[in-house]
């Protein structure tokens, strides 16, 4: 099965890279070169072809290259899901992001139609011992890979609340105010549930019974009242009757933005936070590839795959089971690493591209 894949790359003014071009021909990618050199700027440039701030959540002109101020600019070729598409986007310092697929502009959840980019990075690996909106963010990124329009519900959701919570803060007591507010809160924090609980479901037949190195994530949502784990249709009530406590709190107390992901290692039967940093870098894994699989089965192709670092954190056996199962999949994959020695079991099967620092610019060399 052949995938959904980058076949050019260029980089304008992106991060450390003046002007970059990189051509790809399909297979796993390795981005070998020391750190600091300027490899997990490219997969953040191709992780920007998916709706949203990239794998670092960055600011628009965060993304422009130092010292120049220039703005910056990516182009990519994508053979996607039915067709060949030509993606352009970028931003002048202080202006809005554009985008432009085939040559005309289009919002970002035009994105999510024609590719589906997933990502792996370090800072994912304290995912199961943090605060819960990073578990909230992971989970909506594997909801919106399956479901296209689950970012558009997730801000009207957010867009809504922010509005709720600025009358609870001024001590605005009109009820008519706020039954407004809740009826638009409820209509999208239904989508978001619904398509949360999807997206667990999914991941779950992803996982039985597949040939797999790495463990089962049994996965479940949890959290305070009006959460996922609750009916999404008494959140109106719940809100209505909340409004008094949420006043005095400044904020909206139950909700869907207040659920929490839990994990448990299945075959030993141990909380995510419980398990060895090891063991959680495996779940973490297993849940990537299982999201690629449920994917590669909607779609007729593989999704792309953003692995940053993650070769160094496996040993070898796991390391060439890694591979294996990407290969199995015809999925492109992009990882990084600092030595070509972590991508040896991949052979052939790989293609190999350096990457340097010069006076303070990335460059790249097959």
């Amino acid at each position: 099965m052949a995938g959904l894949a980058i076949t050019s790359l260029k980089l304008g003014h992106f991060r450390s890279h003046r002007a970059t071009r990189l051509e790809f021909d399909g297979r796993p990618v390795a981005l070998i070169g020391p750190n600091g050199a300027g490899k997990t700027n490219i997969l953040e440039a191709v992780s920007l072809l998916s709706p949203g701030r990239g794998l670092r959540r960055a600011a628009t002109d965060d993304l422009a290259r130092k010292p120049e101020g220039l703005g910056w600019r990516i182009e990519a070729s994508l053979r996607g899901m039915s067709a060949d598409h030509l993606i352009e986007t970028g931003a002048e310092i202080g202006e809005a992001r554009m985008l432009r697929i085939d040559g005309k502009a289009a919002p970002q959840s035009a994105l999510g139609r024609i590719c589906r980019v997933l990502w792996l990075v370090p800072a994912m690996d304290r995912l199961w011992i943090e605060a819960a909106e990073g578990r909230r963010r992971f989970l909506d990124r594997i909801a919106l890979s399956f479901f296209p329009d689950h970012a558009e519900q997730s801000l009207g959701y957010d867009k809504a609340m922010r509005e709720r919570n600025r009358l609870l803060k001024e001590g605005v007591v009109d009820a008519r105010w706020y039954s407004v507010l809740e009826g638009q809160m409820a209509e999208t924090a239904t989508m978001v549930i619904t398509n949360r609980r999807a997206a667990l479901t999914r991941l779950a037949l992803a996982q039985s019974g597949a040939a797999s190195s790495f463990p089962r994530a049994d996965l479940a949502l949890s959290g305070p009242e009006g959460s996922e784990d609750d009916d999404p249709a008494s959140l109106p009530h719940i809100w209505a009757e909340a409004r008094r406590r949420d006043m005095a709190a400044g904020r909206t107390l139950a909700g869907p933005h207040r659920s929490d992901l839990r994990a448990i290692y299945a075959s030993k039967g141990v909380p995510a936070d419980q398990c060895s940093t090891g063991e959680q870098k495996a779940l973490l894994i297993s849940l990537i590839l299982a999201n690629a699989r449920a994917l590669a089965v909607d779609l007729g192709k593989a999704p792309v795959l953003l692995l940053d670092e993650v070769a160094a954190h496996l040993d070898a056996d796991r390391r060439a089971a890694l591979y294996d199962e990407i290969c199995a999949l015809g999925a492109q994959a992009l990882m990084t690493g600092t030595e070509a020695a972590l991508f040896d079991a991949l052979g052939n099967r790989t293609q190999i591209i350096s990457v340097e620092d010069i006076d303070g610019i990335s460059r790249v060399s097959p």
